[in-house]
């Protein structure tokens, strides 16, 4: 399957020149009167090196096939983070090359998706968003809600986010696992 340069997603598995690669980050630039780019930082998946690649916004792009299988995570110990199929419970652990960030936006019991491309684990994919309960921010100023000020919010997993000065601890909020901004209150 073919797509263009501009639908490249983080995580999404590539073929350049026959090798796989998994778009560990990428950034869709269109620089004053030149024409648009797409900056990528890809993992081989065969020597595991990173590479930076900028390719044309009209350049094709092929995408192998990839199987798509739903992981629940059941704890952390150390380094290894234990995953259970969700359809065979057989439990693995996969390494830290394959999970990126996704470990920070993970609770126990999260169901995630791990795409495998010829039978080999490349990526774990989490959803869009999640909700997170605040449990500690500093007070809300009085007067501060006028301005666009932000404040730092340590949330249940350990993340630090920016977050409006009306939210308080105990508060749960949803967080883009995109950008790992925060998006609005969850009522």
């Amino acid at each position: 399957m073919m797509i263009k340069a501009t639908d490249i997603r983080r995580g999404m598995v590539i073929t350049i020149e026959g090798t796989n690669f998994v778009v560990v980050d990428f950034a869709h630039h269109t620089p004053g009167n030149l024409r648009a780019m797409v900056q990528t930082k890809l993992r081989n998946m065969n020597s595991g090196a990173l590479i930076d690649k900028r390719l044309r916004s009209v350049d094709q792009i092929e995408v192998p096939y990839v199987e798509t299988k739903q992981f629940e995570y059941l704890y952390s110990s150390g380094d290894e983070h234990v995953f259970m199929e969700s359809e065979t419970f057989d439990q693995l652990s996969f390494p830290p090359e394959i999970l990126g960030t996704a470990m920070q936006y993970i609770l126990p019991n999260s169901k995630v998706q791990v795409m495998y491309v010829d039978d080999k684990p490349v990526s774990v994919e989490v959803p869009a968003s999640i909700d997170l309960t605040v449990t500690d921010t500093p007070p809300s100023l009085k007067g501060a809600t006028a301005t666009n000020q932000y404040k730092e919010a340590i949330l249940e997993n350990g993340l630090k986010v920016q977050v409006p000065p009306f939210i308080g601890p105990g508060e749960k909020i949803r967080i883009d696992t995109r950008t790992g901004e925060y998006v609005e209150r969850v009522k």
